[in-house]
């Protein structure tokens, strides 16, 4: 495929040129990338950007492109779930390593810095709501990654969970860019994400229909590996970590926790936890 162009069927260019699902030029995407689930909160994050020199939005991909500290810089939405990460990740990628006119892909690589701000739930009781939290670690409940290549990293976490829980596949398991995670300052705390491919029975949730796995925060929480234990559920970080490792981007997600699972708690300032995690993440730009 390095060598023969891809076909229209299997990269769609709309007929501006920009790429199918993002609706983005190559033109419109910087080399660092804030990621956001929900598209109300792009605004949220350029709102302290120096200035915004592009706009635009296609389905549930907002993306607001501009400068912060001398750097230029893009946030967009991604909506939820690793199937829509599966989307982005491929296009942002397409985008710098594609040419778009010629359908081939390109000698020389370029790596982006995705850096992932979203929200999630503690499933430790000692870490309470408002905590600011890196993934170091992603661990992937659903199937993504049965469609991709191997990862080429340790696996011994996703295969304890595979046992605990009876699963009839493996999950698979990445980690974070190191480059990224040494940036951080000491306020963001680091641990290890589940990625669930739902919000409710996937992580443990029931409403009206009870959930297949018994007790699933409670044995998860329970686990260790060496010094490492789960830390909390969300629903992309490990389909992030997993497709940069394979295709050679720089990634981080950042979490705020809004909600404890074992206290049943739920953060009553989570707009403002956001925000804090927001200026947070702005200052890996520094």
């Amino acid at each position: 495929m390095e060598n023969q162009p891809i076909p229209a069927s299997e990269l769609i260019i709309n007929p501006d040129g920009s790429i199918y699902h993002l609706h983005l030029k190559p033109e419109h995407l910087a080399s660092t990338v804030f990621t956001v689930g929900d598209p109300d909160r792009v605004a949220l994050v350029s709102q302290y950007f120096d200035q915004i020199d592009f706009k635009t939005q296609k389905r549930e991909f907002v993306t607001h492109t501009g400068w912060k500290n001398g750097k230029r810089v893009t946030v967009m939405s991604t909506g939820m779930g690793t199937d829509n990460i599966e989307i982005l990740m491929t296009e942002l990628d397409a985008l710098v390593n594609v040419d778009l006119e010629t359908r081939l892909i390109k000698a020389e690589k370029t790596s982006l810095q995705i850096i992932r701000i979203g929200t999630s739930g503690s499933m430790q009781a000692d870490l309470p709501v408002g905590t600011m939290l890196a993934s170091e670690i992603g661990v992937g409940m659903d199937t993504l990654m049965t469609y991709y290549p191997e990862i080429n990293e340790d696996q011994s976490m996703a295969k304890i969970i595979q046992k605990e829980l009876g699963l009839p596949f493996l999950p698979y398991q990445a980690a974070a860019s190191a480059i990224l995670l040494d940036k951080l300052d000491e306020e963001i705390v680091k641990g290890v994400t589940l990625t669930c491919p739902g919000f409710y029975a996937p992580q443990g949730r029931e409403v009206r229909l009870k959930p297949r796995l018994e007790r699933m925060i409670e044995r998860l929480a329970g686990l260790r590996f060496g010094d490492k234990r789960l830390t909390n559920f969300e629903m992309e970080t490990a389909g992030y970590y997993a497709l940069g490792k394979l295709l050679g981007h720089e990634m981080l997600s950042l979490n705020a926790i809004v909600a404890n699972r074992p206290l049943k708690k739920f953060d009553k300032e989570a707009e403002k936890s956001v925000d804090r995690l927001i200026q947070a993440a702005l200052k890996l730009l520094r």
